[in-house]
């Protein structure tokens, strides 16, 4: 039994006649009754009742139309799916993330990706720091990362999204609270509280700026998470220099103050270059075409190592 003698099966089924049946696949009625003896020869049934004026389905006939419909409505099915995939209408694409730059930014990619791509679903995958991130694809856990440059893996495509400045995080005590723009220099003298997790950018940026600055930071507190930092800031354990999307998170106790020099951490989506998935070609595409809506304003959803 091949699909060819189902779809002549259901169309003399459905004419209950060999030559309408016969018209309707564009062939000559003699084939067509061969192929249906065929049929019923490999069913061990008979499946027409035939008079010279009328085909009549035989309950094995009847039984038969039922899953020949549904075995050839299931074939269109997956040729129509195997067609979007191709196109990239239709897939799954995985996206890991940092946790603060997920926040800030997945919403509205997912926002974008639903309304140019609804065929294809998006699955998250937030918490990861730039090297994980960059195992992660390397390994195939991912297809698009969001992450914050540079990736040292030169099998990967790196497309910048956007920019944030740092800024410090102050507990509400603290003496410059009310500045509004702080010196670098001028926090010489506090312990600071960082991610202190290995491959942090933010970190890295921000001891960096206080080198130049002429001091290194003394990190007496460290958190894995951007919750749990502003928590120990605002219990005067020292304070942070963050990405300003966290002004969004609103910390009782925290206040923020602009740096007197410009100290930045870049986003960017990354993928493997080799890496010809339709879905994820076609999304890139998308992102590129709206990349104004990928640099949102600051979230309100708390956010992790950076």
């Amino acid at each position: 039994m091949d699909l060819r003698q189902l779809r002549y099966f259901v169309a003399v089924a459905e004419t209950r006649h060999f030559g309408r049946a016969a018209e309707r696949l564009h062939m000559a009625q003699s084939p067509l009754s061969q192929a249906i003896r065929q049929l019923e020869s490999q069913v061990g049934a008979t499946l027409f009742e035939r008079t010279t004026r009328r085909v009549d389905l035989t309950p094995a006939g009847a039984s038969l139309l039922e899953d020949a419909r549904r075995i050839l409505a299931g074939v269109e099915d997956a040729r129509r799916r195997v067609e979007q995939v191709a196109a990239g209408t239709e897939g799954v694409v995985t996206v890991g993330a940092t946790d603060l730059a997920a926040y800030r930014l997945l919403p509205r990619l997912a926002r974008v990706a639903a309304r140019r791509m609804p065929g294809v679903s998006l699955r998250f995958l937030p918490g990861l720091l730039t090297a994980a991130q960059e195992d992660a694809l390397d390994e195939r856990r991912i297809d698009l990362a969001v992450l914050r440059p540079p990736v040292v893996r030169p099998e990967m495509s790196v497309r910048p999204i956007a920019q944030e400045r740092l800024l410090a995080a102050l507990p509400a005590t603290h003496r410059l609270a009310e500045a509004g723009t702080v010196a670098l220099a001028e926090l010489r003298g506090d312990d600071f509280v960082a991610y202190g997790a290995p491959g942090s950018v933010v970190d890295s940026v921000a001891t960096q700026g206080c080198l130049d600055s002429g001091f290194l930071p003394r990190r007496r507190t460290e958190a894995r998470d951007t919750p749990i930092l502003l928590t120990h800031v605002a219990a005067g354990a020292g304070v942070a220099l963050l990405p300003e999307s966290v002004r969004a998170l609103g910390t009782e106790g925290v206040v923020y103050a602009d740096l007197d020099r410009e100290l930045r951490v870049d986003l960017a989506l990354a993928w493997r270059t080799d890496d010809d998935s339709p879905a994820l070609v076609r999304l890139l595409d998308v992102l590129a075409e709206r990349a104004h809506e990928l640099d949102p304003r600051p979230a309100t959803v708390p956010g992790g190592p950076q």
